[in-house]
């Protein structure tokens, strides 16, 4: 017999239906037995045995720095970068700088070379398609630099022959040998006039001799094969000659004047002077004696030559008999309209006609020619090594530190050359 408990079933029941909700879980849904129970959201205290979920942990703030210390360290950083950006932007400017001054210095010391010339437009138009070049040859005719300078601008011989060496077809249309030169050595005349020659060898091209002043004995022998010479108004042409000396003989000396480097000599038995030297005329040109007969017609016969090699090339340029050279020519010199007269000029002109002519003999349009020339370094180019000079130019001695100009000119000092020089030697040696 059992015993009715009052709501017995009911309380167990109701029971397991409030553990089951405290428990957060949710009775399957009608739809069918096995259905996965589904976690609700906790809506009571925790039952028998659980516990409250646990709160997350807070979440510190991170130590903002003060406002000093964060601008230094920015700061500091910044300018770490920035110094270190421009350390490398410095050593690499240094780096192209070098590389562009050594480029710029090796450009600028080659403009005193035959092949690289700085150059001027001197006549015509300069977008002008045909060029004309001129070369000059000015004052006494050395042969290169060791020859020495003397008082008045010069020209380097042997310089002005590599660069019309240098010359090609493709470079100019014609060469104008522009002068104004009393001559000078017979080697550094004979080196230009050689160049003209293999110039119309090389490019077939004309050249035409300009006079400006004079060209005399060496500027004689320089442009004597030019296919044409034309002078200026009021210019001298010639002196077909070979000179040397003074040979200077003292007699009776009892005095030699002082210098500001030594002081004079006066004695009352006289001055004597002796070379020691082996070999017959050894000391030939010894002041303070005569020369022979044999010294002086052996000297003489080396003029001989040099003289006949000077006539018989204006007689092939010239187109000149060699006799009436030595005849009637002799070693005058001429105004223009004489030295036409005897066939040492073509023509006389000016300027303007002259340059007019020279594209006309080259067979150009003159109205579509130019003519350029070298020029002397500028001041940048000179700056970085380049020298004060056109190339092919000899400078004239200046004075230097107080003492006046010393000329070292081979014409003027040393022992005495044959020359092709006409006029007196103390215009350039003083």
């Amino acid at each position: 017999m059992s015993k009715d408990t009052p709501n017995g079933g009911n309380d167990q029941s109701a029971n397991s239906a409030e553990s089951g909700q405290s428990q957060g879980w949710q009775s399957a849904p009608q739809g069918g037995p096995g259905a996965t129970p589904v976690a609700a959201p906790q809506s009571g205290p925790p039952g028998y045995g659980q516990q409250w979920p646990s709160a997350p942990a807070p979440v510190t703030p991170p130590r903002e720095r003060g406002g000093f210390r964060r601008g230094f360290g920015l700061g500091a950083g910044a300018g770490l970068g920035a110094g270190l950006m421009l350390l490398i932007l410095g050593v690499v400017g240094a780096l192209i700088s070098g590389l562009m001054f050594v480029g710029l210095a090796g450009a600028a010391a080659n403009t005193n070379t035959a092949e690289n010339q700085p150059i001027d437009h001197v006549w015509g138009e300069e977008g002008a398609t045909s060029t004309l070049r001129v070369v000059e040859v000015n004052g006494p005719i050395l042969g290169s630099k060791g020859d020495g300078a003397g008082l008045d601008i010069g020209t380097y011989g042997y310089e002005v022959a590599d660069m019309i060496d240098e010359l090609d077809k493709d470079d100019t249309d014609g060469l104008i040998l522009e002068l104004n030169t009393p001559g000078g050595t017979i080697y550094g005349s004979r080196a230009i006039a050689d160049a003209v020659s293999r110039y119309q060898d090389r490019t077939g091209r004309k050249v035409m001799a300009y006079v400006r002043g004079m060209s005399a004995s060496g500027g004689m022998y320089a442009m004597a094969g030019a296919d044409e010479v034309i002078a200026d108004h009021g210019t001298f042409v010639g002196s077909i000659g070979v000179i040397a000396g003074p040979f200077q003989r003292y007699r009776d000396v009892t005095a030699i004047d002082g210098t500001l480097l030594t002081p004079g000599i006066t004695t009352k038995g006289g001055i004597e002077r002796q070379y020691l030297s082996k070999g017959k005329g050894k000391d030939f040109g010894d002041p303070f004696r005569d020369m022979t007969a044999e010294e002086k017609a052996t000297f003489m016969a080396g003029l001989d030559d040099e003289y006949n090699a000077f006539v018989n090339h204006v007689s092939r340029g010239r187109d000149i008999s060699a006799q009436v050279i030595k005849d009637d020519l002799g070693a005058y010199i001429f105004g223009a309209k004489q030295a036409k007269q005897k066939g040492l000029i073509d023509e006389e002109l000016g300027r303007e006609e002259a340059y007019r002519h020279a594209a006309e003999l080259n067979e150009l349009n003159p109205s579509d020619t130019k003519v350029v020339k070298a020029r002397t370094p500028g001041f940048l180019q000179q700056l970085l090594g380049a020298e004060s000079r056109v190339f092919g130019s000899a400078p004239a001695v200046v004075p230097q530190e107080g003492q006046p100009a010393r000329v070292t000119s081979v014409i003027c000092v040393g022992e005495p050359l044959v020359l092709a020089y006409h006029g007196d030697l103390a215009d350039a040696c003083g």
